[in-house]
C-alpha cells in the first residue's frame, strides 16, 4: 500500500483520480455529474473559493484504488478540517479508507485543527465506517434535480405574477460576471445571508465573506468550466441588494447546470423574493442556455422554506448525504 499526495500539475495522477471518482460515482450516485480532467485541475488548483484541498492517492501494487483529501480555511472555522474519502467499489472493506483517514488526521493535527468533518451518501457502509471511527451524524443534505423539460411554464408565469404583487419595491437585475471591482463589497455583504441557512447539529461557525473571497469563488467556477449566471434583487427605495440566486452551466456539456446559493437578506424577507429570483433565473437561462436540460441543487433537509420553493419548481429528490463530525482526539 502506497499513499502519496498529488497536485494539479501531476497529469497522470489527475487522470487516475478522474477514473477512480467516476467508478465511485457510478456505484454510489450514478445520477451525479461526472468529473472531467479540467474540473479536477480546477478543483485542486483553485478550490471552491481560493483554498484548494490537499489530495492523496492510495495505490496497491501500482493500481489506484482509493483517495482522500483535507481542506482547511483561513477565512473562518479555524478549528475545522474537512476530510474527503473515496474507495473504488471493487476494493472496499480492505482497510484502505482507514489508512487514508490516519494520514488525513495526522495532517489535520499538523495544521493545528481540532475538529474533523466528512460527508458520505446515505448507506449502511457509510454509516458503519463513520461510526467505527467515532464520527456522528450532524446534518442531512438532500440532492434535488429539476428537469427543465417537465416545467409547466404557464404555471410558473402565474406564480411569478402573483409573487410580484408582494415585491413592488424590488427589481431583478442580471448581474455581470465576473463582478466589477466596485460591486464586490456589496456582493460579499449580501452573500453573508447564507449563514442563516440551517446547519442543524453541526459545530460550524458563520462563514466570513470578503471581496477577495467572492472574486476567488468566481475564478474557481470559471476554471471548472462553468458559465456563471447571477440574478440579484435590489430594494428600490434604498438601493440595497436584497437577495440573489446563482446557477452555473457546464460549457463542455451545457445540458448540465448546478444551482449555487439562493439567499434573501434578513431585512427583505417575506416578499417572495426567493421564488421570484428562481423563476427569473429560469427565464434568463431559457434565453441564454437553450440546451440546458437539468439543474441540481442541495439543501439541508431541515430547510423547509427553500425546499418548499424548490418543490413548487418541480425539483425531485435524487439522494441524501450525511455530514459527520468528531473531535480530532
Amino acid at each position: 500500500m502506497d499513499i502519496r499526495p498529488f497536485g494539479p500539475d501531476d497529469r497522470e495522477d489527475l487522470l487516475a483520480w478522474t477514473g477512480l471518482t467516476d467508478a465511485i460515482r457510478a456505484a454510489d450516485a450514478p445520477w451525479a455529474m461526472p468529473d472531467s480532467l479540467a474540473q479536477a485541475d480546477a478543483r485542486f488548483r483553485h478550490g471552491w473559493d481560493g483554498e484548494p484541498e490537499s489530495p492523496y492517492l492510495l495505490r496497491v501494487d501500482g493500481t489506484v484504488v482509493a483517495w482522500g483529501s483535507i481542506a482547511t480555511s483561513e477565512y473562518d472555522n479555524h478549528d475545522l478540517a474537512f476530510l474527503t474519502l473515496g474507495v473504488h467499489p471493487d476494493h472496499r472493506r480492505r482497510g484502505h479508507g482507514t489508512a487514508l483517514l490516519d494520514v488525513l488526521r495526522a495532517e489535520a493535527r499538523r495544521r493545528g485543527r481540532t475538529l474533523l468533518m466528512t460527508e458520505a451518501w446515505e448507506s449502511v457502509a457509510g454509516d458503519g465506517f463513520a461510526a467505527r471511527h467515532g464520527f456522528e451524524r450532524r446534518l442531512a443534505a438532500i440532492n434535488r434535480r429539476q428537469l427543465l423539460a417537465d416545467i409547466d411554464r404557464a404555471d410558473l408565469a402565474k406564480r411569478y405574477d402573483d409573487a410580484l404583487t408582494h415585491a413592488a419595491d424590488y427589481a431583478l437585475e442580471r448581474w455581470p460576471t465576473p463582478t466589477p471591482e466596485d460591486r464586490l463589497d456589496d456582493l460579499a455583504a449580501m452573500a453573508s445571508s447564507i449563514n442563516d441557512a440551517p446547519t442543524d447539529d453541526l459545530d460550524y461557525e458563520d462563514e466570513v465573506f470578503t471581496p477577495e473571497r467572492m472574486r476567488a469563488y468566481e475564478v474557481g467556477w470559471a476554471a471548472r468550466g462553468f458559465r456563471q449566471y447571477r440574478l440579484v434583487a435590489r430594494h428600490l427605495p434604498s438601493g440595497e441588494l436584497a437577495g440573489q440566486t446563482c446557477v452555473g452551466v457546464l460549457a463542455a456539456d451545457p445540458a448540465w447546470g448546478q444551482q449555487d446559493d439562493t439567499t434573501v437578506t434578513r431585512p427583505h424577507r417575506g416578499h417572495r423574493l426567493g421564488l421570484l429570483l428562481k423563476i427569473g433565473m429560469l427565464r434568463w437561462l431559457a434565453e441564454a442556455e437553450p440546451g440546458l436540460a437539468r439543474i441540481d441543487t442541495w439543501n439541508a433537509e431541515s430547510n423547509d422554506h427553500m425546499i418548499g420553493v424548490n418543490e413548487v419548481l418541480g425539483y425531485r429528490v435524487m439522494g441524501r448525504e450525511w455530514a459527520y463530525q468528531r473531535s480530532l482526539d
